[in-house]
């Protein structure tokens, strides 16, 4: 007889694959209906950027199809982002469930290019994303989001309280917005992590999937404050293939292990040149197989490889990020996955 005990117990094999625990135990099996041989009900994710989001589906209409007198299956399928567990030295931001930094141990490798796209990516999966634009000295962000020229606002009686600028459906907070667009920020660490922490705390955030922060280059002040203000998910690194920028990717990652945060893996930008006359052909300008190499050494993930094409700088002039410019180019394809990749280990990391 079919019921809704009957559609559990055939689903409780299914498994999360990044888990490896079972949908029903997670409680990602809800609302389930029987009308005679229809049957439905819905899949929570733990992400709506989850990357295998079709295999999950897939899997559960196959198991249900076994029991005798389904006739159809009907599966609606939505996301319920976990959030990391607090720590007792670290201060969370309120309605922000996931923290994590996307760094690079040199500049030039286009670590806040990769940041704008993995945070407009997510958001176009369904998330709700925002961006702090911690490179303080050099802060990018506003113009790759096209709000180089927004007004933020300022709240509270005391006018302590910051409202994002927002576009792209990512709000974003940068120091850019405080500053003249020529103005040098001379600042020793203490100023840097005080202006950090304003970032985090004294800014209208609102709820939150994901707090993406675009850290400056290197392994200062900036990346110590983040990692010891707030409990992290994790930190990505930036790198090229070249080895140059390998070795400096490195030492980001050692640091950041040393702090004690969780490293979600590397991200190899400029992997290789697509020219636009002949996108059939590629040439690797800063070396090939540095990225993976480095992976493997240090034992961390590979996240993916972003190929070098014009378009994407040009989106990152424009104010228009390439996922949303031209979402059918490699580059952009290639950030997609990154930023699914991203979701799920963070999730992975709010359930260890």
């Amino acid at each position: 007889m079919l019921d809704t005990e009957s559609i559990l117990e055939v689903l409780r094999p299914v498994q999360d694959p990044e888990l490896q625990k079972s949908l029903v135990e997670l409680n990602m099996i809800r609302n389930v209906k029987v009308d005679g041989g229809k049957i439905g009900f819905t899949l929570v994710l733990t992400t709506p950027a989850c990357p295998l989001r079709e295999f999950i589906v897939e899997d559960c209409e196959t198991a249900v199809k076994k029991l005798p007198g389904v006739e159809s299956v009907e599966v609606e399928v939505t996301a319920e982002t976990p959030q990391q567990k607090s720590l007792p030295d670290r201060q969370s931001v309120p309605g922000v469930k996931n923290i994590f930094a996307i760094s690079s141990g040199k500049g030039g490798v286009g670590k806040s290019s990769v940041a704008v796209n993995v945070a407009v990516a997510l958001a176009q999966k369904g998330a709700k994303v925002g961006l702090l634009d911690a490179d303080i000295y050099g802060p990018n962000c506003p113009n790759m989001l096209g709000l180089k020229d927004a007004n933020i606002m300022v709240k509270g009686d005391k006018g302590e309280i910051l409202e994002p600028a927002f576009n792209y459906g990512v709000k974003l907070v940068s120091m850019a917005f405080l500053i003249d667009p020529d103005q040098p920020v001379i600042w020793r660490g203490p100023m840097l992590n005080g202006i950090i922490r304003q970032f985090l705390y004294q800014v209208e955030w609102g709820e939150l999937d994901y707090l993406i922060v675009d850290m400056p280059p290197g392994t200062g002040d900036a990346q110590l404050t983040l990692a010891q203000a707030v409990p992290m998910a994790g930190a990505v690194i930036v790198t090229t293939p070249q080895t140059v920028s390998l070795l400096d990717a490195r030492r980001g990652l050692k640091m950041f292990q040393q702090l004690g945060v969780n490293l979600l893996g590397i991200v190899e930008n400029m992997s290789y040149f697509i020219p636009p006359d002949m996108p059939e052909k590629s040439y690797d300008l800063f070396g090939s197989g540095g990225g993976e190499r480095t992976a493997t050494e240090l034992q961390v993930p590979l996240l993916g490889c972003v190929p070098l094409e014009i378009a994407l700088r040009e989106g990152g002039d424009k104010g228009m990020p390439i996922v949303i410019a031209e979402p059918e180019s490699e580059s952009a394809k290639a950030l997609v996955k990154i930023a699914e990749q991203v979701a799920a280990k963070v999730s992975i990391a709010a359930f260890a």
